[in-house]
């Protein structure tokens, strides 16, 4: 082994074999990642900024879970679709009436989509433009799942006007003008405003039920004042803001004399002292508007 006989100064020999003297040389690992280090540079930075992308997005929907923040959103939507993130499923609840095609038309998403480039505010606001939902609410799952839950507006009456039928709401919103005779039970409101107006004189006819269950509709005429057509074709004129007195009187006189199955044209209350009948054959004014009979299908 020979020896290094260098010496320093006031120290003693220090004795050096020769394998400590020679510089170590590079190992092959380390010669063959200097020279592909040009290369890994940029893949490792690609793969850490797809990171850093996953988790701001990650972070950005526990944050904000109705997708309000869109900084990011469509890169690491892509991103999250790659690695599996993507929609598998879309669940309803609360429909009754609402047409599942204006649903699907309102979601706009299909099987397979990126679950991060949905967004549930917009999917909401595009629900809440269909008739028949008054108020919708939509979660995205990380699972795959979206779930609509919607709250329809209730069926209330048939509005008819100009010849067209619609079903209304109690607010008196249209909701369907498709398919009303599907919903022949409710009562039947005939003339223009009428809509708006109705929900306290239906109110008020049931608390006459043996008026209620002989009126065919209920009409408004000028948009002043309501009259009754009953389904034996007799119409019943009642006064402008006196329907309640004018109810119950004429309750009590069917009551005492079988009124309402009488052959008449028509029954006048619009005076509180006087009462006049009409028979078919005298002249009576035509009812405005004109009432008809529910169709089924398109209204």
């Amino acid at each position: 082994m020979a020896l290094d006989t260098t010496r320093t100064r006031g120290k003693a020999p220090v004795r050096r074999s020769k394998a400590e003297a020679t510089p170590s040389r590079p190992s092959r690992l380390r010669l063959w990642l200097r020279r592909r280090r040009g290369l890994l540079r940029p893949a490792g930075l690609a793969l850490g900024a797809g990171g850093v992308l996953v988790a701001a997005a990650l972070a950005t929907m526990a944050a904000d879970p109705y997708g309000r923040i869109t900084a990011l959103w469509d890169g690491a939507a892509e991103i999250a679709g790659s690695v599996g993130l993507t929609v598998q499923e879309v669940t309803l609840e609360g429909s009754r009436n609402t047409p599942p095609d204006l649903v699907l038309e309102a979601l706009n998403i299909r099987r397979g989509d990126p679950i991060l480039a949905f967004d549930p505010q917009v999917a909401k606001e595009r629900l809440e433009l269909i008739a028949w939902v008054e108020q919708a609410h939509v979660e995205r799952h990380l699972n795959g799942t979206i779930r609509v839950r919607i709250t329809e507006r209730q069926p209330f009456a048939i509005w008819q006007r100009d010849g067209r039928f619609s079903v209304i709401d109690e607010k008196g919103e249209v909701v369907s003008n498709e398919n009303v005779g599907a919903f022949g039970r409710l009562p039947l409101i005939v003339g223009t405003g009428a809509n708006r107006v109705a929900g306290p004189m239906v109110a008020l006819l049931k608390t006459v039920p043996e008026v209620q269950d002989r009126t065919h509709a209920l009409v408004r005429v000028a948009e002043r004042r309501w009259n009754l057509r009953l389904r034996n074709n007799v119409d019943v004129l009642l006064p402008d803001g006196q329907e309640a007195a004018a109810l119950a009187r004429l309750a009590e006189l069917h009551q005492k004399q079988g009124l309402l199955d009488r052959p008449l044209a028509s029954i006048d209350l619009r005076l509180p002292d006087k009462l006049v009948l009409r028979l078919p054959s005298q002249a009576a004014p035509a009812p405005e508007p004109t009432v008809q009979r529910v169709r089924s299908g398109r209204g």
